[in-house]
């Protein structure tokens, strides 16, 4: 009997083709793939790292149980995502490292940071909903998004006040 291959697994081969052609490992891209496996890339912006980076030191405050990492990938079902920062617990990372590579598994916080508006390519609220969307559906127990102003916006379930998850996190980074 034939063996069916999933639409994850499907996501997680095309990653590894991907991580494993030569032509591509100096991208000076943020490389994500769609539903189709094709490739989309993001250009890398000084303000958005030096955001990254606030974040992450952020959380190396406030979230003593678990450990942050820059663009994460995750496979969802829209093809492998990457998350500009995710925070996850060793327990967590466990349970990942068995969901595949890239995990099917997301970390407990993904977060994405809002480019400048005036970039023509920007990641509006729709796409923001859509990655929320995926990444709760991946298993994550919360989404933030940092607006260009450095507003923190956290949502689970809905948009709430604060992080249930590391609740002394910041509203502003």
């Amino acid at each position: 009997m034939p063996t069916t291959t999933t639409r994850a697994e499907k996501h997680q081969e095309r990653w590894q083709e991907i991580v494993a052609d030569p032509s591509l490992q100096e991208l000076p891209y943020k490389v994500e793939t769609n539903q189709r496996g094709q490739i989309v890339l993001s250009p890398h912006r000084p303000d958005h790292s030096y955001a990254q980076g606030d974040i992450i030191e952020l959380l190396y405050e406030h979230g003593e149980e678990g450990r942050p990492f820059p663009e994460f990938p995750l496979t969802t079902e829209a093809g492998v995502r990457v998350p500009d920062v995710v925070w996850v617990t060793p327990e967590r990372r466990e349970e990942m490292d068995k969901a595949g590579d890239p995990p099917t598994l997301a970390p407990e916080i993904c977060v994405e940071v809002m480019p400048e508006s005036n970039d023509w390519e920007s990641n509006d609220w729709d796409e923001m909903h859509s990655k929320r969307t995926l990444y709760l559906e991946a298993g994550a127990e919360e989404v933030w998004v940092v607006t260009e102003e450095g507003a923190v916006r956290f949502f689970a379930d809905e948009e709430t006040e604060a992080s249930g998850v590391l609740p002394g996190f910041p509203e502003h980074v």
